[in-house]
């Protein structure tokens, strides 16, 4: 028997990354995927398209479809500038073509927060963006809801902590003995698993309502040198040196301290509430305790 009560029949994938393709199982079969790649990779059950989101040419993001009931957008913005100019390309391309998606979800950060001090954090709290990434994504966010304005589209905006998954932990960065704050001045971060993001998304590409925005993170928030020093053990490396933030800040590289100077603990019960997620890592300690070995 199909039970999947998804409205959508045609889904367009921006920015076919780890976790967009840990979404594909979760869809269900009433859904065409069409997928932009820069380089084109066969992904099955995907159909791809070549695109480059720099792309400046006239016509470039005429290959985007029309029509599209469901848009699935992952890529991240540049690395540089205020503005989100991919986001800004890609909109353009359907406001004034037609054709828009009548529904789009859009993995943000935590980020637009900036630096909270340890409070405690809902999707009520003004965004405060500190560093440039996160005024890009705060950009794209803007960018979108004036896009389900003019369009009439519904929005589910997924900001997004650190994203983890055993492929892809910071095991490299201990190797290299990068220090973390000691813990008097140690900053609290959420985390959320690739597989429970990927969750996420597919519980709104289902659940279409309004425009809405979400914290897509795990419950418990750990301090940022308790989780390295956690995974060190785990894993059997070095325990990482531990510092003052005035010696730290020149030590590490920009984007490093932008993660680390940034202290904020996230509530998620909005996203538990409305699309009925129950997570299968409710904190980066539990992935710990279950992966034990195998790091």
């Amino acid at each position: 028997m199909n039970t999947n009560t998804s409205p959508f029949k045609k889904l367009l994938v921006i920015g076919l990354g780890d976790v967009a393709r840990r979404i594909l199982p979760l869809l269900g079969g009433e859904w065409v995927v069409v997928a932009t790649q820069r380089q084109l990779h066969s992904v099955a059950g995907v159909s791809s398209l070549s695109l480059d989101l720099d792309a400046s040419e006239a016509g470039a993001f005429g290959v985007l479809p029309d029509g599209v009931d469901a848009l699935l957008y992952t890529a991240p913005p540049p690395n540089s500038g205020g503005v989100d100019a991919r986001m800004r390309a890609v909109l353009a391309h359907w406001l004034v073509h037609g054709g828009a998606p009548k529904h789009v979800v859009y993995i943000s950060t935590t980020g637009v927060y900036g630096d909270c001090g340890g409070a405690w954090v809902d999707e009520r709290a003004a965004l405060n963006p500190e560093s440039g990434r996160a005024v890009r994504r705060v950009d794209a966010e803007l960018q979108l809801r004036v896009f389900a304005a003019q369009t009439g589209a519904t929005l589910t905006i997924l900001r997004a902590p650190g994203i983890y998954a055993l492929e892809r932990l910071p095991t490299d960065r201990l190797r290299r003995g990068v220090p973390v704050l000691n813990e008097v001045e140690d900053g609290f971060s959420n985390h959320i698993h690739a597989d429970d993001l990927a969750m996420m998304c597919a519980a709104a590409l289902n659940k279409p309502h309004g425009v809405l925005a979400y914290n897509a993170c795990d419950d418990v928030p750990v301090k940022v040198g308790e989780w390295f020093t956690r995974l060190a053990q785990v894993a059997s490396l070095p325990v990482p040196p531990r510092m003052g933030r005035a010696e730290l800040e020149h030590m590490v590289s920009p984007l490093q301290w932008s993660f680390m100077r940034e202290s904020r603990r996230l509530l998620n019960a909005s996203i538990k509430r409305d699309l009925g997620v129950v997570l299968r890592y409710p904190s980066v300690l539990d992935f710990l305790a279950a992966h034990q070995g195998l790091i």
